[in-house]
């Protein structure tokens, strides 16, 4: 039986989203529309965001307090109903002399890569991971659309990434491509199936996922494909808008 505190919605069933290219555009803000079914979407069933950024920065582009669940940082990060569940630490799991020699290598390995554009924040330090960028976080929106086209055709982060499974491949760590200018590093298992942890005994009759990057190597592909999920890839806002509306709303 579903837990009592979500006993009014008549499906019980509960939604999870990818937040970057699933209900936003990577690093905007959400549509009025995207809210407006999620609104609608909410009076049925149960919802919830998954996303690799921190909780500030998804608080940015979305309403945080419309959705049943906050899965931050993977789930590592973690709320239901506004109220925090257990956290996580990747410093603690890693250890600092590892995490030195992880982040010195990256930083050097950057020094060295020929791309179109540098800017800053070329590795962000959050709770339960590291973003890695190799272009730098501090970049316009611009600015990103022609790093992700550059990368669509050299794929140099896939390069970074191979790279360093290689050199840190006794340290436990996955690496997965995510949005359109980084990738994120952190403990196995620690990647969004992680929020699974959080609601695989509140008793729904199905968990749907919906994300953008669920091609293998890609942050959506674990829960994508797990087992207790039923995934859907799409390719942008409005192909989650349309896909909701046909299997949830139009009936």
């Amino acid at each position: 039986m579903v837990s009592s505190v979500f006993a009014d919605r008549p499906i019980k069933k509960l939604v999870l989203f990818d937040v970057d290219g699933t209900l936003t555009p990577a690093r905007l803000g959400i549509s009025p529309e995207m809210v407006e079914v999620l609104h609608a979407l909410r009076k049925k069933l149960t919802i919830g965001f998954v996303g690799g950024s921190d909780f500030v920065k998804i608080s940015e582009q979305i309403p945080v307090n419309d959705f049943d669940y906050g899965f931050a940082e993977n789930g590592l990060t973690a709320f239901k109903l506004g109220k925090p569940l257990e956290s996580q630490s990747f410093i603690k799991y890693l250890g600092e002399e590892k995490y030195k020699k992880l982040v010195n290598f990256i930083l050097h390995y950057i020094a060295d890569m020929d791309v179109p554009i540098k800017r800053g924040t070329f590795v962000e330090f959050r709770n339960g991971m590291i973003n890695v960028s190799p272009m730098g976080r501090n970049a316009s929106t611009e600015e990103r659309n022609a790093f992700d086209e550059f990368d669509k055709i050299h794929q140099v982060r896939a390069a970074f990434v191979k790279v360093l499974q290689e050199k840190f491949a006794d340290c436990g760590l996955t690496f997965a491509i995510g949005g359109q200018i980084s990738f994120d590093i952190f403990p196995n298992g620690w990647d969004k199936t992680y929020a699974l942890r959080h609601v695989e005994d509140e008793g729904f009759e199905e968990i749907h996922f919906f994300g953008d990057k669920t091609h293998k190597g890609g942050n959506d592909h674990e829960i994508f494909s797990d087992p207790r999920t039923v995934g859907h890839s799409v390719k942008s806002p409005l192909d989650t808008i349309l896909l909701l509306k046909q299997l949830f709303l139009d009936s």
